[in-house]
């Protein structure tokens, strides 16, 4: 029941007042049994919900040649999120209520893709922090309480429920082209394909520039390369930039270190923003050095991890601020800091396709611009891109 609004999103069932009734229900009954288990069921309501939420990490051992990994990943993902529920099944019905409420700001190695409250977002209740713990509350004190006033703690069910009606966030000035690359993980980075990639994208920017468009947005690592060392393509797109700005997803290195980057190509200059927030796993290995060099080095063929800009970085294109991210960090509460209205955000969900990681990304990126009233211009290699207003 805390998994089924994700699985009727990824069929693409469309939010209808019978699905918001559904998914209210449901989600209703899923957090009063939370509050009513004991320790040893939490463990496996846990373990389940952590698999349904995300089996899809083990689908990238595909391109590492380690496929064989993949039940171990999913047994550690059931064991960790089964041990974080039977935690909870220690405490009383409110006090885990607060920390069911506040359980996003857990990042288990640096990865903070469950935040509950999401299973909401297409329901009749808000998503805001305190209408979740309003919520939990409710129910909560209904548990506990064993008189007649019981009744009366449903009531605050009703502060739960968004009664305002959601108003799109701004459009900028600009005219944005979303790209639809469809570039397969396993031809991405094969050097026969390198020159098809170049060609797709060119001829993408041209087809943009005859629409009329004044950005085109082009996905995650778009140019499957470290762009800044081709001097001839460099160039070739500092002069498309004079009829179009480009905003590109590759590689960038430094002389040192290598970077997973944003390039911003505006009349002949070149602007770079790099990743803030890596993937855990995907871009670094968030423990010890010496654990992780030896991860690297038999998953990885040695590569080194990728290096993280410090914070969040704005770009100003024409009379607009646009805030860059790239694919996870999207995601991220850092890069909402300050409420931007722009964010163009960037993605390869080629690693994770076919599964519900997109359609968990594509949530989670409407939860993030509904709390910051921020419009995200997506733009997703082998999935959907779009705009998110609400």
């Amino acid at each position: 029941m805390l998994s089924l609004w994700l699985y009727l999103a990824f069929l693409g069932i469309e939010a209808t007042p019978t699905l918001k009734l559904l998914n209210t229900l449901t989600a209703l009954s899923a957090l009063y049994l939370l509050l009513l288990y004991d320790r040893i069921t939490l463990f496996w309501y846990g373990a389940f919900t952590g698999l349904l939420w995300f089996y899809w990490i083990a689908l990238s051992f595909r391109y590492y040649d380690v496929s064989y990994l993949m039940p171990l990943m999913w047994l550690f993902v059931a064991v960790g999120y089964g041990m974080i529920f039977w935690i909870l099944g220690l405490f009383r019905p409110i006090p885990r209520a607060i920390l069911f409420t506040f359980i996003s700001a857990l990042h288990p190695l640096n990865f903070n893709w469950f935040v509950p409250e999401i299973a909401l977002i297409d329901s009749y209740f808000g998503i805001e922090k305190w209408q979740f713990l309003t919520l939990l509350l409710s129910l909560a004190l209904f548990i506990t309480l064993k008189n007649r006033w019981r009744y009366g703690a449903l009531a605050g069910i009703l502060l739960a429920i968004n009664f305002q009606p959601l108003t799109p966030t701004p459009l900028p000035h600009q005219k944005i082209y979303l790209t639809d690359l469809r570039t397969p993980q396993n031809l991405k980075w094969e050097d026969s394909y390198r020159n098809t990639a170049i060609d797709i994208n060119l001829a993408t920017i041209k087809k943009a520039i005859d629409e009329g468009y004044d950005i085109v947005l082009l996905s995650e690592s778009a140019f499957p390369l470290f762009l800044n060392q081709e001097p001839y393509l460099m160039q070739l797109l500092k002069d498309l930039s004079e009829q179009i700005t480009i905003v590109t997803g590759a590689l960038y290195f430094d002389g040192k270190d290598s970077y997973n980057s944003t390039y911003y190509f505006q009349q002949g200059r070149v602007q770079i923003a790099n990743k803030v927030v890596l993937v855990p796993f995907g871009e670094e290995i968030p423990l010890p050095r010496f654990i992780s060099h030896y991860i690297n080095k038999i998953i990885y063929d040695g590569a080194e991890d990728y290096i993280a800009a410090k914070k969040p970085v704005d770009i100003q294109i024409g009379d607009e601020t646009f805030r860059n991210a790239i694919c996870y960090e999207a995601t991220r509460e850092e890069l909402f800091v300050g409420d931007p209205h722009f964010m163009l955000a960037i993605s390869n969900n080629a690693w994770f396709t076919p599964s519900v990681e997109p359609t968990l990304q594509y949530q989670l990126l409407r939860y993030f611009s509904r709390r910051h009233h921020t419009t995200i211009f997506h733009s997703a290699n082998m999935t959907k891109s779009g705009i998110i207003r609400k």
